[in-house]
């Protein structure tokens, strides 16, 4: 349904004109989502100041079945935040809700409106001498409403698990304006269903999430980062095991990269240099972090290198000296998207399965797009340590980019398939959105599908949350 002139100020009202933008030029930067794979229209940009102004908002839209598209920091990556193009959808941008709740050190909890940045909580957790362990590459932009609706991952996955496993409560609105306020601090509540599992991952299909109580967690004491040198997934994964088994709860990253990898980033990222002294054809990237005086860190990981290297697992391995060298060692690996958009296309993937399957998936995928593309590039990457990677091929060099990317859905059939095949996830952290709205189709059971629908129909009878998205 279009919006008429009367109901898109009755929109506007709700907000205030200051706050909303209806202008194209004034829209770009809502309308252009990370990768530029997906471009949408809307005649009405709003960014509410309150869970009252969302709530009515949402109550004005479903009398009159204007869909709405729930934003954050524009930060996603397959196209969830994006309206389509008919030009009949609201962008709901919560940038402004941005306020610290309340934080309590003692009970270990912080509650956050869905606009604050997930840079700006880490730092206010530290503060208060905690932490807030969720990392990701675009954390001084992305926000705590995205990065719940999407359920985000990350490098701290492996120690702290993902989004969902860092909230307490919510606070969510309805598609008819009801407000669903279940902020708890309790770590233990069983008084009927755990609404707040419906609404994180749902890329705001169901409703839109205003705030949220995460848990904190004590400051490591200390912080020990290595850089490693091997020559293939299969050691990664057995130098891995030792890690983990030695170190527990203590491994909080366990990153894998290939050469051409670390090749991009040195060629790209200003200030970057090799931190082992010659190539190797993959690397790990792994910290642990004390938090008790009564373990010595340093002999710790010296323990697990000895071990590793006793088994002829590692070929050369770096400690950080300090934490301005720790800092080096991450910009390489999360500098890793954005200097692959220096080597021109590239056709992406985050996909999981399980950790002992890694090595077998790469073999396997590697094969099949380097048969597809004989000269493509692969640079498959991420979070070995929670089963996660990054499979993104590089075009070949000097190869026509628009050609290139023109085979997106064939090379992505190529790799969901492996994965689907291994029982792996065709989205690990991402999200759905538009771009794998199809491919869940077949990578979900029909039961699981069916019943999926059934949540969306009840919670959203018209259909205005984030239409087109997910299902």
């Amino acid at each position: 349904m279009s919006l008429s002139k009367q109901l898109i100020q009755k929109l506007i009202s709700i907000t205030g004109s200051t706050h909303a933008y209806t202008d194209l030029q004034e829209q770009i930067s809502f309308l252009e989502e990370p990768r530029n794979k997906f471009f949408g229209k809307t005649p009405l940009v709003l960014q509410p100041g309150c869970t009252g102004e969302v709530a009515a908002i949402l109550r004005l839209a479903n009398e009159n079945n204007i869909g709405v598209v729930p934003q954050g920091g524009n930060t996603g990556l397959t196209g969830g935040q994006v309206p389509d193009n008919t030009n009949t959808q609201v962008i709901l941008n919560l940038s402004r809700m941005n306020k610290i709740r309340d934080i309590n050190p003692q009970n270990n909890s912080v509650t956050a409106e869905a606009g604050v940045v997930l840079a700006t909580l880490q730092a206010t957790a530290e503060e208060v001498d905690r932490l807030f362990p969720l990392s990701l590459g675009s954390q001084g932009s992305c926000q705590i409403g995205g990065n719940l609706s999407t359920n985000a991952g990350g490098t701290s996955v492996l120690a702290y698990g993902n989004t969902r496993d860092l909230v307490l409560g919510i606070e969510v609105v309805l598609a008819n304006g009801t407000i669903i306020n279940q902020l708890g601090t309790l770590r233990k509540d069983n008084t009927g269903y755990d609404l707040k599992h419906l609404f994180i991952g749902a890329e705001g299909t169901l409703g839109i999430i205003t705030a949220a109580t995460l848990k904190l967690y004590p400051r490591p004491k200390s912080i020990y980062t290595a850089f490693v040198g091997l020559d293939n997934p299969d050691k990664a994964l057995k130098f891995f095991n030792i890690a983990k088994n030695d170190a527990g709860s203590m491994l909080t990253a366990f990153e894998l990269l290939p050469v051409i990898g670390l090749e991009f980033s040195l060629r790209h990222l200003d200030g970057s240099r090799d931190p082992l002294t010659c190539k190797h054809p993959w690397y790990v990237l792994l910290e642990l972090s004390i938090s008790t005086g009564s373990v010595d860190g340093a002999l710790l990981i010296e323990s697990i290198f000895e071990r590793a290297f006793a088994q002829d697992l590692l070929n050369d391995a770096v400690l950080a000296g300090s934490i301005e060298q720790s800092r080096q060692f991450w910009a390489l690996r999360h500098g890793l998207s954005e200097v692959q958009r220096a080597e021109g296309g590239s056709i992406k993937h985050d996909i999981s399965v399980a950790v002992s399957d890694i090595p077998e998936f790469l073999e396997r995928a590697l094969k099949a797009v380097e048969k597809a593309i004989p000269d493509c590039r692969p640079c498959p990457f991420g979070h070995m340590g929670d089963g996660n990677l990054h499979f993104n091929i590089s075009q070949p060099v000097e190869a026509d980019k628009a050609e290139f990317l023109a085979r997106w859905e064939e090379i992505n059939s190529l790799v969901h398939n492996i994965v689907i095949e291994m029982n792996g996830s065709i989205s690990a952290e991402h999200g759905i959105g538009q771009l794998k709205r199809e491919i869940l189709k077949q990578a979900k059971d029909p039961a699981s599908l069916r019943l999926m629908h059934i949540l969306k129909k009840s919670l959203d009878p018209n259909g205005i949350m984030n239409p087109g998205k997910v299902l």
